[in-house]
């Protein structure tokens, strides 16, 4: 008995290790899997959480989905109604009598998903430059935002025509028209698509405001519903601030979610600028600080 002592508090003490083991295996320093996603390091990025959010969030999703939904339900309504019109005050330049109905979209980020290009920007440390945004275009390669073929093929089909006002630069003209059909999105002539190029004969086109485009297309049609994701894209704004930007739309609020359907961009817009004086040319710590300081705290 005496002899065997030893050992039986030697096995004992065995067991109790083994029960109190932790029930993760230990670390390891060995490579892992070749097949293994490699680490991606990217510097701190305040457009990180935007850019994810619209990738990855169902929510963003069902925002777009509802609002062409709620769009294309009211949207026969609107056809019968001759009264009804979308435009603002300065645009609407020709009576309505006789004219046949359109709907405007804007292009980016509320009939074309950008969002990868945004995703590059964010893993290069980059800001947007007009060369590698111009790569990204011609890649055609954007997907169509949810619910927008549905919405834009109905309107064809009941014979309204969907016009898209864009500020791409000229030269992206053709990837664009491209991009639209390979996302499914009806493009039925030359004047569905208003660019940067686009002239007016007798309106001056200010910076890349859309009013001469909406003007010219009020030549034409009666539009039923407007949709973008900037203030610009449905009324010119007089001056970037949030002052300016706000008595902009003051008169049509009741139009919001009728006539105007304004979809969420949360990685880019004029709203940004208008935070630092719309001064581009600042470095980007002095732009950070004055977003910084335009935060609400109570």
């Amino acid at each position: 008995m005496s002899v065997r002592l030893p050992l039986v508090l030697a096995m004992l003490g065995l067991l109790a290790g083994c029960a109190t083991a932790p029930s993760h295996p230990a670390a390891t320093t060995a490579e892992p899997p070749a097949s293994s996603a490699a680490v991606v390091h990217v510097a701190a990025n305040d457009n990180l959480n935007a850019v994810a959010w619209s990738q990855t969030a169902i929510e963003h999703d069902l925002i777009y989905l509802q609002t062409y939904r709620d769009a294309q339900s009211s949207l026969l309504a609107a056809l019968h109604d001759k009264q009804w019109d979308a435009l603002g005050k300065a645009d609407r330049t020709t009576p309505l009598k006789g004219l046949k109905p359109a709907v405007i979209l804007d292009i980016d980020e509320t009939v074309l998903d950008n969002s990868p290009y945004q995703a590059r920007l964010v893993k290069s440390g980059g800001e947007f430059n007009e060369a590698d945004w111009a790569a990204w275009c011609k890649e055609e390669r954007a997907r169509a935002l949810p619910g927008v073929v549905e919405f834009t093929q109905f309107a064809a089909r009941h014979g309204i025509a969907v016009i898209y006002i864009s500020n791409r630069a000229k030269d992206l003209d053709d990837a664009t028209l491209a991009n639209l059909r390979k996302a499914g999105l009806p493009v039925t002539g030359p004047q569905s698509f208003l660019g940067l190029g686009t002239v007016l004969d007798g309106c001056e086109q200010v910076g890349s405001e859309k009013g001469c485009r909406r003007q010219l297309v009020a030549r034409h049609y009666r539009v039923l519903m407007q949709f973008g994701d900037q203030i610009g894209d449905f009324v010119d704004v007089i001056g970037n601030t949030d002052a300016g930007r706000r008595k902009a739309v003051a008169d049509y609020l009741p139009w919001v979610g009728a006539r105007w359907f304004v979809l969420p961009n949360p990685t880019y817009g004029s709203w940004e600028p208008a935070l630092f004086n719309n001064d581009w040319s600042a470095p980007l710590e002095q732009r950070r600080q004055q977003k910084i300081d335009a935060l609400r705290y109570q």
